[in-house]
């Protein structure tokens, strides 16, 4: 669905519940000023709800908003406010059930009318906090990398790789905006703000306060428990993101490689070693026929600071960057897709457990070796002593509720095992040492590779997270908490 589309959706819902208003209810001071209230009260409920969906998702963009506000402060005038990111940093799952939920409710309040000065205003700070983000995400693309966002003097032609955070994530996965986009969608907004704001009084009110009073308590419930439903007891129970139920991942792979393959570059942009200008050049221009002779006039005069290339026919997602590998670098990825059959693949974007480095005395057994006979050679090796020296390694401190989410996979991946299925543990921003310490403390012995956090974070919200697959197809997923055992899922997925 586009973006147009979505909102003419909106549009028409907002018309049908004008029209009931005005002439069944009879309950409108001003048809047009309610037309607003409903269409950003219906948008508000829609892009609250498909965030609700995955509240996880949203915690995770904020978080990397919040990681860019703090850099954009720090080591200016206003270097105070970096440390106030990291620590919203560490409440983010909960700013952002609390944004969705509100989101949500205000939506009902505009539809319902209910306390229309609050409403009002809560709509306009909403719609600037959007607009700031939004904007922010926008504005980054002026900023070229070797220059700060207020060193306004430095800032070039917009350029999109240069925007620090690429999605704002208004619609979470459902539709994504290009910044632009979501940027032009805030100012729109602002206007139905400024008018709300000025003509509170004229705004429709439905049912008495009593009854608007009921429903925004209500909801205030129901939808924080649905966000809850959707990561702390279950996975989302729609899933937008790329690997979603029914998707086959080797396919997909394959076509986003092709498509990826026939990107090619299409201009040069150069900086002048002297003067600092920068130029754009074709690559016909630049490297021609015969390159040496073409980018000679180039050569030690500009330097290259980025290419442009020409856009995929199909824009890449998060599968062209699923890549699990082994301690040694070896690459899992084809043996999970590419398996012939059903297997298993546990994700765990995040071993829960702190290293506290320790010292333990080891003994070492010493020999001593004596040459019997030179021809033949023939040596003995005989024991002499054993000799104590003091050794460093991190004792490893699991999360007591992990340990047990882990205790109840076991019998799990146990069973699957038994019965012939590949299991795959896949494990982010965990060194060796970390996953030999938690194989050995969670007894599971699994088959273990490394992945990026966040590409296991988008295929299951979950940790850890069962994904199984058949032939590359995602058959199904589970969070840890809804882990069926293993014969059920037998007797549903594998006969």
């Amino acid at each position: 669905m586009t973006l147009t589309t979505l909102l003419t959706n909106i549009g028409i819902v907002s018309i049908i519940l004008t029209l009931v208003m005005v002439f069944v209810l009879k309950n409108t001071k001003s048809p047009v000023l309610s037309l607003l209230q409903n269409f950003c009260g219906v948008l508000f409920v829609f892009s609250g709800w498909v965030k609700a969906v995955d509240p996880l998702g949203t915690a995770y963009k904020m978080k990397d908003y919040f990681g860019e506000f703090e850099s954009l402060f720090d080591g200016t005038a206003m270097s105070f406010l970096a440390p106030l990111f990291p620590l919203m940093g560490e409440y983010v799952v909960a700013f952002s059930v609390i944004m969705i939920v509100f989101e949500i409710v205000l939506g009902l309040m505009l539809i319902m009318g209910h306390a229309p000065k609050f409403t009002s205003w809560a709509f306009l700070l909403l719609v600037l906090f959007f607009t700031v983000l939004t904007g922010f995400t926008f504005l980054t693309g002026y900023v070229p990398n070797d220059a700060h966002f207020f060193e306004f003097g430095k800032w070039a032609a917009h350029d999109e790789n240069n925007m620090k955070v690429k999605d704002c994530g208004c619609f979470g996965d459902f539709i994504k905006l290009v910044p632009f986009t979501s940027f032009m969608k805030d100012i729109f907004l602002l206007i139905p703000a400024f008018i709300f704001l000025f003509a509170s009084k004229k705004m429709h009110e439905l049912f008495s306060t009593k009854i608007r009073r009921g429903i925004v308590l209500l909801s205030l419930i129901g939808i924080t428990l649905y966000c809850f439903t959707n990561y702390v007891w279950d996975i989302p129970h729609a899933d937008f993101r790329p690997f979603r139920k029914g998707v086959n991942v080797k396919n997909v792979m394959a076509i986003e490689q092709a498509a990826q393959a026939k990107v090619v570059i299409t201009d040069w942009k150069m900086k002048h070693n002297e003067t600092g200008e920068m130029i754009t050049v074709s690559n016909a221009d630049y490297m021609g026929k015969d390159p040496e002779k073409n980018y000679k006039k180039y050569k030690g005069v500009y330097t290259v600071t980025d290419q442009i290339r020409s856009k995929p026919e199909l824009e890449p997602t998060k599968i062209s960057d699923f890549l699990i590998e082994d301690k040694d670098g070896n690459d899992l990825t084809q043996d999970i897709i590419a398996h012939q059959g059903a297997n298993l693949l546990i994700v765990n974007y995040k071993l829960k457990g702190d290293g506290v480095p320790s010292k333990r005395i080891v003994k070492d057994s010493i020999f001593t070796i004596d040459t019997v006979s030179t021809d033949p050679l023939e040596v003995t090796r005989q024991f002499d002593k054993i000799v104590e020296r003091e050794e460093e390694y991190m004792d490893y401190v699991w999360d007591k509720d992990y340990l047990k989410k882990h205790a109840k996979l076991k019998p799990f991946t146990d069973a699957a095992k038994q019965a012939g299925l590949p299991v795959v543990m896949a494990i982010g921003g965990a060194d060796e040492m970390m996953i030999a310490a938690f194989d050995e403390d969670t007894g599971l012995d699994l088959t273990y590779g490394m992945a990026d956090d966040i590409l296991l974070k988008t295929i299951v919200r979950s940790n850890p997270g069962i994904v199984l697959f058949k032939d590359g197809v995602i058959i199904e997923k589970w969070h840890i908490k809804k882990l069926p055992s293993f014969e059920s899922v037998k007797s549903q997925y594998l006969q």
